[in-house]
């Protein structure tokens, strides 16, 4: 079957008289740039300074999780021309309680022309599809997302009636001079990362995790996928033992691609998190300042982290007082399945 005719056989509801427009299904490795093409697009016209390549798509679909690309993605194209495409996956929340998620980008110059409505109605009716394969779920919900200065986003999640449900910040430490100085709680100890801990790091990560909003255990990185990651340096980790327990960590790293893209040098002090039974003793504190002192010898001059604004925990004001200050905006947004 060749490419042409089997382009013809997705058939689209509410797609719109778009001359040229044709959708199909996911081809493969050799989407791959074209799917951090069309990222990078959408970023640089909302004003989103990040930016994809080729192996960061590839890491992430080599550890997709409750989605088939070839069943659960659509691509829009227009006189042969990519020029969007929509991917759908789902999780549990809890017991009871299904999310059914799904992204989608346009490129700027294809917007406002009923491209982006039509992939987003077709993800929810793949999405309703897949739902009926959970009956455990009592309740069901769609969920997307949008920085604000997403705007177009923002518009048609909320014309087709999804409203917000949590926010995050993007914050930043704009520079890395006059870091505070802070000691570990007694009985603890950071130690060089070695492969042999790799598995004990990622399973305080997840045990730690359980507590926040959203937490899924199937859809957190794998160790395979830590390690896969172009950004992976365990030499920027920071975890904090006592005696042979992970207390606590913080797993730094430099996107240098990024960081060319936009002429910077910034660091990400990320996964920030402590079990249980240490917290409230300023492990957090201390494991962030001393991974703000490895990125600043890397020559980084800035750092940057993302944070939920209503986290439990006090993550927000512990930033805060690191220096870190907001400076974007994210929404998670739901729709019942009802509705």
């Amino acid at each position: 079957m060749n490419r042409e005719y089997y382009c013809q056989l997705l058939n689209v509801p509410d797609s719109p008289p778009v001359e040229g427009l044709v959708f199909r299904a996911f081809e493969g490795e050799k989407d791959y740039q074209c799917i951090a093409d069309i990222i990078n697009a959408c970023n640089d016209i909302d004003h989103l300074d990040r930016y994809s390549t080729k192996q960061d798509i590839a890491n992430t679909y080599n550890h997709l999780v409750n989605c088939n690309p070839y069943e659960d993605m659509l691509f829009a194209e227009v006189h042969n021309k990519t020029c969007a495409y929509s991917r759908v996956s789902w999780r549990d929340e809890n017991e009871r309680t299904g999310i059914y998620w799904h992204i989608g980008f346009v490129m700027p110059g294809m917007r406002q022309n009923g491209i982006g409505r039509a992939m987003l109605r077709n993800s929810q009716n793949r999405l309703r599809s897949i739902a009926e394969s959970n009956p455990d779920h009592v309740e069901r919900f769609f969920e997307s997302y949008a920085v604000d200065t997403e705007l177009a986003t923002t518009r048609l999640l909320e014309s087709e009636g999804y409203l917000p449900e949590r926010h995050f910040y993007l914050m930043v430490r704009s520079n890395l001079e006059n870091i505070p100085e802070t000691r570990l709680p007694e009985s603890l100890e950071i130690r060089p990362v070695k492969p042999s801990h790799y598995q004990a790091i990622h399973a305080a990560s997840i045990e730690a995790f359980r507590d926040h909003w959203g937490f899924s255990e199937e859809t957190e990185p794998t160790v395979q996928e830590w390690v896969e990651d172009p950004n992976f340096d365990p030499t920027l980790w920071r975890v904090a033992w006592d005696g042979e327990q992970v207390a606590g960590m913080v797993l730094g790293y430099i996107n240098q691609d990024e960081n060319n893209k936009f002429n910077r040098k910034r660091g990400y002090p990320e996964n920030i998190c402590v079990r249980r039974p240490w917290r409230k003793r300023g492990l957090a504190r201390a494991l962030l300042i001393d991974s703000l002192k490895a990125i600043k010898n890397r020559e980084m001059d800035e750092a940057a982290l993302g944070v939920d604004t209503q986290n439990l925990t006090g993550a927000l004001g512990l930033y805060e007082s690191v220096g870190f200050k907001p400076v974007k905006r994210s929404t998670v947004y739901r729709k019942p399945f009802n509705d």
